[in-house]
This record gives structure tokens, C-alpha cells and sequence, in this order.
């Protein structure tokens, strides 16, 4: 999958940990919006960021356009060398992280049990229930 994409979803940041430089955000399971699964995003290796602390319609994760990064590096004085890893978090929005290829886990909350969140490095992987994962390349 290029990009991560799931409109229409309300997503918050739920840790970050500046020690390991670890980013993550969260979709929880919602009757308002009428959806059964959570979704968890995982960023490493993170450099910088600029982010809105919850966004309401959904995140579109993608690379950053060549016009964009061109824009953000003279904005906030990026190493033309930040280009490969710079990842935007909305479609017409300002919000990105300069980091590792984010990665991303859903599954179907009810079938979650005890497990706190999908990105628990303390719990076995792959879980005992049906989950979809994947990057974006």
C-alpha cells in the first residue's frame, strides 16, 4: 500500500515516548461513526513533527510531495536529506513527521480481549485474533 488512507474516522495521538523517539496514533471503534475496529498507527525514529492533537475526518498518510517538502524545508530549515522521510498526515493539511515508514494495525476491537493496544512490543505477534497491518511505502 503507497499511502494510508481512512477518511471519515476521528484519529488522536495517544503516546509519544521522546526517549525512543516513538509517535502513536489511534482510532478507537465508535457508534458515531458507526465502525467496530481500531486502528493504530506506529512512527519510529522520529526527527520532528507538527501535529494537531486530534484530527476529526480521518488521516491520509503519504510521502511527501517533492513541491510540499520544498515548501516545509524552507519553512522550517529541513536537510534536503529529511525528503525521503518526510510523511504527511492530512491531504491539504500542514501536519507531518519526519521519521521512520509508518506503520499501521487494525482489528476488530470486540475480538481485542485484554490487549491494551495493537502495538504492545510486551504481547506475542501475530495475535490469536484477525488483524490487517501494513506500511506506507
Amino acid at each position: 500500500m503507497a499511502d494510508f488512507i481512512r477518511t471519515g474516522r476521528l484519529f488522536r495521538i495517544v503516546r509519544f515516548d521522546p526517549s525512543h523517539r516513538q509517535l502513536f496514533l489511534q482510532s478507537e471503534a465508535t457508534t458515531a461513526d458507526r465502525t467496530t475496529t481500531r486502528i493504530e498507527i506506529y512512527i519510529g525514529h522520529v526527527e520532528l513533527m507538527l501535529l494537531q492533537p486530534v484530527y476529526g475526518n480521518g488521516l491520509h498518510i503519504r510521502r511527501a510531495a517533492a513541491e510540499e517538502f520544498a515548501v516545509l524545508r524552507e519553512r522550517h530549515g529541513l536537510d534536503p536529506a529529511d525528503a525521503e522521510y518526510t510523511w504527511m498526515l492530512e491531504p491539504d493539511g500542514d501536519s507531518f513527521v519526519i521519521g521512520g515508514i509508518p506503520s499501521w494495525r487494525e482489528a476488530e476491537y470486540e475480538l481485542m480481549g485484554d490487549r491494551e493496544f495493537l502495538f504492545d512490543w510486551s504481547k506475542p505477534w501475530p495475535p490469536d485474533f484477525p488483524v490487517e497491518t501494513g506500511h506506507v511505502l
